[in-house]
């Protein structure tokens, strides 16, 4: 350049830094907006990586949340058909007293239900199984519809002919006991005839997890069986078709009636808005983990999108320089990159919605014949803006590094270094501001999922492997630069390009790092969980478990047992159902329990009653009762599940059993291993609690 080209540019440059200081705030964007728009005419080549990057992670991230809101609006629209009913009612052991069947009756038309498993054989004793018999009375169903081959009124598959009631069953049962229809099965003391193959149960869901093959039958041929016992572990279920047309705060009102006039029923009380709870529990759990996988694979993408910004920067140094030496301040070089980014980030996002969208329709196609309600499609915003304020955040923060080092990299440096790596870290605005992004997300990612204490584990895990590949990277480095001369050319040049200023052996492996770190973890997860099930579990489960052995014939049972396995070890344990109704005297729909330990308060569970502390258990708070105790009744919780719930030795709890409330306080509290597969329970009772209760 001439020494006239040097003065005229001079002038130029201070005229320009004078009329920048006279710009607004918005001058200054819509020209950095210009700049930005301009240097984007030569296209996206560059930025393919980024792109993916962030597509697939909102795709990711939306797509899952899309499918289980999709799944969960299912549930929701079609609660009626799947709880059978705008209301259930349920017992445990015992049906409805007359004052109970007429509140019931009174608020519409009712159909009775009962659910229990027993084992059922072929009729020349020849095979078994096990089966979760449901009999029903003449208005089910009174919603939705029951599918059979052949196709026919319920009421005459199940009428009782030729000495034999009429039953129902799926192909899974047909196919363990070699039955077809017309052959005969017997179940307590009745005999059944298989009348059709049961293909959809409409409010199968409603019931929960079954252990064994249904077998669908009347209430007439279960009492016929004989099976209905006092303490019969059986759930006798009602539900309610609510005269005209109900809203919800009907339905509550309902709800709210019935515990009022009826406080020691001990019913579990559901409506159409809450038809499958396991389901959706299940669903929201299933979807939280693959929520916190996807943002795991997009924080991974972020590096990618770091070096992205930081090669694209390079290759604009030229540019900045210029801009620069033309007068531009560090901040207009900043916005004009930060837009660039910014805007290449939202097609990015674009794209990733766009196949979020599409993922209900097709998982809702592909999961028809899994799931009860599969999801019909459907567009959710919320679940879209989730995945796009995750993207963006992403990118801001692995964005802003590299945008601080080019913001401050002055004019004549630009010229020189090869990269900005060679300046090191950018000020310390810039890492904070990092900062604040990378707990932002962290935060949002906890905040907004179901089980709190799993995310953070999950993002403190992330965060922990951040700084250990970090800490790699700077070893990998660091044995390059002080390994020994080598002949190759080829391979000297390479270990020097691990440690040469601007590598990217730290982005390299943290990226691998992260990558291979999650795909670890999945398959030691699932390798576990296969261990556990196939391998130790077996060894150390019990061969047979037997259930609902009446007091009248336990006896006889243990003198068979004893005489069929001499060396075999027999645990014989009495067992009730009942329900957690309070704690400390406050009823539990008023409190708030953490997510982990809610599954204890939800439905009923196995209670016991003992003299002495189970052989499998540790005490670990307080004191056992004397084995004649008789004071005040007395209960035993497991440690893990009193402390996720609040409880403490001294507390006290309320529990219905078999339509009667008692309170009993906690004495001790003891450590139970359940993976052990033996025989547990969260609550054992003083003896003196239940005496004189039926029971098996």
């Amino acid at each position: 350049m001439s020494a006239a080209e040097e003065t005229a540019v001079a002038p130029a440059a201070i005229k320009t830094n004078a009329g920048a200081a006279t710009q607004g705030a918005g001058a200054q964007a819509r020209l950095a907006l210009r700049f930005a728009l301009r240097e984007m005419r030569a296209g996206l080549s560059g930025f393919l990586i980024f792109l993916a990057c962030i597509a697939l992670g909102a795709a990711a991230i939306g797509g899952v949340n899309s499918v289980a809101q999709s799944i969960t609006t299912g549930i929701a629209s079609e609660g009626r058909v799947l709880l059978g009913g705008d209301l259930r009612f349920e017992l445990n052991h015992r049906e409805t007293t007359p004052q109970e069947q007429a509140f019931l009756d009174s608020l519409g038309a009712v159909s009775h239900a009962a659910n229990m498993r027993s084992m059922a054989r072929r009729a020349d004793g020849a095979d078994q199984a096990l089966v979760e018999l449901k009999a029903v009375d003449a208005a089910w169903p009174m919603v939705g519809a029951v599918v059979t081959e052949p196709q026919a009124p319920i009421a005459d598959l199940l009428a009782e002919r030729d000495g034999a009631f009429g039953a129902v069953a799926p192909d899974l049962l047909l196919q363990r006991l070699s039955l077809s229809v017309g052959d005969r099965l017997n179940v307590g003391a009745a005999t059944f005839e298989i009348r059709a193959r049961l293909v959809t149960e409409p409010d199968a869901v409603s019931d929960g997890f079954g252990f064994a093959p249904r077998l669908l039958t009347s209430l007439d041929a279960l009492r016929a069986s004989q099976l209905l016992q006092p303490g019969s572990l059986v759930e006798h279920v009602y539900k309610i078709d609510v005269a005209g047309e109900p809203g919800e705060a009907a339905l509550r009102t309902a709800t709210a009636e019935a515990r009022e006039k009826f406080p020691e029923a001990g019913w579990s009380i559901r409506s159409r808005s809450n038809a499958a709870p396991a389901l959706a529990a299940n669903i929201e759990r299933f979807s939280q983990f693959l929520t916190l996988v996807g943002l795991t694979a997009l924080v991974v993408g972020g590096v990618g999108v770091g070096n992205a910004v930081r090669a694209h920067l390079d290759s604009k140094r030229g540019v900045i320089a210029t801009l620069k030496c033309l007068g531009a301040s560090g901040g207009l070089a900043f916005a004009v990159y930060l837009i660039q980014i910014l805007l290449i980030a939202a097609i990015g996002i674009a794209i990733g919605l766009v196949l979020a969208a599409l993922t209900p329709p097709v998982a809702g196609w592909a999961l028809q014949n899994v799931l009860p309600v599969a999801g019909g499609g459907g567009f959710f915003p919320g679940a879209l803006a989730t995945a796009a304020l995750f993207a963006f955040l992403t990118t801001l923060l692995f964005a802003l590094p590299p945008l601080g080092r080019a913001r401050d990299v002055p004019a004549t440096a630009l010229f020189r270094e090869q990269g900005f790596e060679a300046r090191g870290w950018p000020r310390a605005p810039y890492l904070i501001a990092a900062g604040a992004l990378a707990l932002l997300l962290a935060g949002l990612a906890i905040a907004l999922s179901v089980d709190r204490f799993v995310a953070a584990v999950f993002i403190g895990g992330v965060a922990f492997a951040f700084v250990v590949l970090r800490l790699l990277a700077v070893a990998v480095q660091a044995l390059a630069k002080r390994a020994p001369k080598v002949r190759s050319e080829a391979l000297r040049l390479a270990v020097g390009n691990i440690h040469r200023p601007g590598a990217l052996t730290p982005s390299v492996v943290l990226a691998l790092g992260l990558g291979l770190t999650l795909l670890a973890a999945l398959a030691l997860i699932d390798g576990n969980l296969r261990r556990q099930i196939s391998g130790s579990l077996p060894q150390q489960a019990p061969n047979f478990f037997f259930v609902d052995i009446q007091n009248a014939i336990v006896d006889d049972f243990a003198t068979l047992v004893e005489s069929q396995a001499p060396n075999g070890d027999l645990q014989r344990v009495p067992m009730l159902r009942g329900r957690i109704m309070a704690l400390n005297g406050v009823e539990v729909a008023k409190l708030t329990i953490p997510a982990e330990g809610g599954w204890v308060l939800r439905g009923d569970r196995g209670i016991t009653y003992a003299a002495t502390p189970p052989q499998n258990a540790v005490i670990t708070g307080g004191e056992w009762w004397p084995a004649d105790h008789a004071g005040e009744p007395l209960v035993s919780f497991t440690a893990e599940e009193a402390g996720e719930i609040g409880l403490k030795v001294g507390d006290t709890i309320t529990v219905n059993v078999l339509g009667r409330n008692i309170t009993a306080r906690i004495a001790n509290l003891r450590e139970v291993k359940w993976e052990s597969l033996s025989i547990n329970f969260v609550m054992v009772f003083s003896p003196n609690t239940f005496a004189g209760a039926p029971h098996g």
